[in-house]
């Protein structure tokens, strides 16, 4: 619902600030009040063009501010997060919850250039954003405001959501059965379009992935060849090494009298030994035994170490250099590192089974794309003989109602026909019609029809639809005019039953309208004669302050005693 709405020097008001309540609300005043300003608050605030001459007189800049309190789920809060604003919600409720947020507009008059601004939870946005929060949250129906139900697509909507679950239903069946139709569509003509492409990459695929098996890579390889080819070039080096450190531990064969590292370490043990037994010089001998132990046994692996370095000549480098350079090549071609190639070739075998399978799949598809064509155009004919009968239906309550709403030989269409080929919605081209009189031609919405004609329809329309296709709040301006006496009545409640589902805000000049407001606030015009201008504010009714607004609208002035009398009439039977 729209909570509250401030105005500041906009046309005749300076300072205005109007609490809203959730059912309905009327507002009223003398004819030059400012009445209309709010509507025009409301309107600028939902995108409507700014103009300069709505500035008060005196005032360089006039502004406008509103806070709706909206579902948590609903789409107005998150665009407006989107574009960065701050949206207040209520914590723990979910998406049935509340939030609220605060919209506003200025407008500055600069050197005869008018400047706008809007901001949406306390963060600057587009203009254009406002319009389609309010498309979404605020319904203005008048002479000049936008129809909520201007676009086809709007109409569709609101028909598929007046016929209910049945119709929900098929459609939601059509909807799917149109998304795997195009689906399979798409991917025929992407194969049957690209197939030298896809055989192209059939053919690449395959090379990559044989020369990838035929490598029979291993993770981490490329280091371990590395590691060999620094060894194999450095094997002189390496052996050299391997025999200094062995002949140092086991002594050479040519100079016998040279001691060994072993016989040293046993010739100590020897002499812990043959000493007076003691705990600690035993387990030192034990310690140098096994030290021995150590030095034999690397001693016997330095050997084999340089004997196998024997074996190892320019053939065994060469072939671990061709090694390496053919993992960097494939690593540089899908690496980069061994793990990547591995990876890729695990990664692309399914495509490359996909792509040899093209001419199997044509086949398929072919078979998928007619037969799911058959199976939309059977379930799209369910949607549009569903769609006839809720149109049928619609067409009769809104013509029943607009009977009521003063215009007897109006009748309301709803025009279900095909269109030109199937689409994500069905395959129906749906509009909603006004026959203003018989004989003549039904037009679309809006057209044909006067500002205070068109908010009727709307009127008619929306009280039909506000179970099924509600927006949050409506407004409605000039919607009774052109009536009286009973169609007044009757327009009243409609308006009132209309505010059983949403928030309902009416600009009108007949007391039979108000009399069923369960708010009723009117704008005060003060002309200020030595200033030059006039001022307007808004103030809330209660009570006989609300019998003497009735009245004043029934009679011309509000202390007439029949016409206050009236004004109770009209209170009691609302």
């Amino acid at each position: 619902m729209l909570e509250y709405l401030s105005i500041s020097s906009l046309g005749v008001i300076g300072q205005a600030h109007v609490e809203f309540d959730p059912g309905f609300t009327v507002v009223t005043g003398e004819t030059g009040a400012g009445k209309t300003m709010v509507v025009t608050a409301l309107n600028l605030l939902l995108g409507a063009r700014a103009d300069a001459g709505a500035i008060r007189r005196g005032a360089d800049r006039a502004s406008v501010e509103a806070g709706l309190a909206l579902r948590a789920d609903h789409p107005a809060l998150n665009a407006t997060e989107e574009a960065g604003g701050v949206v207040d919600r209520d914590e723990g409720t979910g998406d049935q919850g509340q939030a609220s947020v605060v919209i506003t507009r200025s407008m500055t008059d600069s050197a005869g250039s008018t400047r706008s601004r809007a901001t949406a939870g306390g963060r600057g946005v587009p203009v254009a954003l406002l319009g389609e929060l309010g498309a979404q949250a605020v319904a203005v129906h008048g002479q000049t405001d936008q129809l909520r139900l201007r676009s086809t697509a709007a109409q569709r909507h609101a028909l598929d959501s007046f016929g209910g679950s049945e119709l929900a239903g098929a459609l939601q069946k059509y909807t799917d059965l149109y998304r795997q139709w195009r689906e399979a569509q798409t991917l025929l003509a992407e194969i049957s379009e690209n197939q030298q492409d896809r055989a192209r990459e059939a053919d690449a695929l395959q090379r990559a992935l044989e020369e990838i098996d035929q490598a029979e890579l291993t993770s981490g390889e490329d280091e371990e060849v590395r590691q060999r080819i620094q060894r194999l070039e450095n094997v002189e080096e390496l052996r050299g090494s391997a025999l200094t450190a062995r002949t140092g531990l086991s002594g050479s064969d040519d100079d016998l009298d040279a001691p060994s590292a072993e016989a040293l370490v046993e010739a100590a043990r020897q002499a812990l030994l043959q000493g007076p037994d003691d705990e600690m010089l035993t387990q030192a001998a034990q310690r140098l035994g096994e030290a021995g132990i150590v030095l034999a046994d690397i001693s016997a692996e330095l050997a084999s170490y340089a004997t196998g370095l024997d074996e190892e000549g320019p053939a065994e480098l060469d072939a671990a250099q061709a090694r390496l350079a053919e993992l960097t090549r494939l690593m540089r071609l899908y690496g980069p590192e061994i793990s990547d190639v591995i990876a890729y070739a695990e990664t692309h075998r399914p495509r490359l089974d996909e792509l040899h399978s093209d001419t199997d799949r044509l086949d398929e598809l072919a078979e998928d794309v007619e037969r799911l064509a058959g199976e939309v155009t059977e379930q799209a004919a369910k949607v549009s003989e569903l769609r006839r009968a809720a149109g049928e239906q619609l067409s009769e309550q809104v013509t029943t109602e607009l009977r009521a709403l003063s215009m007897p030989s109006a009748s309301f269409h709803v025009q279900v026909e095909p269109a030109a080929e199937p689409g994500p919605h069905g395959a129906d081209e749906v509009a909603l019609l006004l026959q203003p009189h018989p004989g003549s031609d039904p037009r679309p919405l809006g057209k044909g029809a006067s500002g205070g004609e068109l908010s009727r329809v709307m009127l008619a329309l929306e009280v039909v639809l506000a179970a099924t296709d509600p927006v949050p709040t409506f407004v409605f301006d000039e919607v009774d005019a052109g009536v009286g006496g009973e169609a007044a009545v009757q327009i009243g409640e409609r308006l009132a039953r209309l505010a059983q589902h949403v928030q309902v805000i009416v600009v009108t000049h007949l007391p039979q309208v108000a009399a069923f407001a369960d708010r009723h606030l009117r704008v005060v015009k003060d002309a200020d004669v030595d200033a030059g201008f006039t001022t307007s504010d808004v103030t809330v009714l209660e009570g006989e302050d609300r019998v003497s607004e009735l009245a004043r609208m029934l009679a011309g002035h509000a202390d007439s005693d029949s016409a206050r009398e009236h004004a109770r009439e009209l209170l009691t039977r609302a």
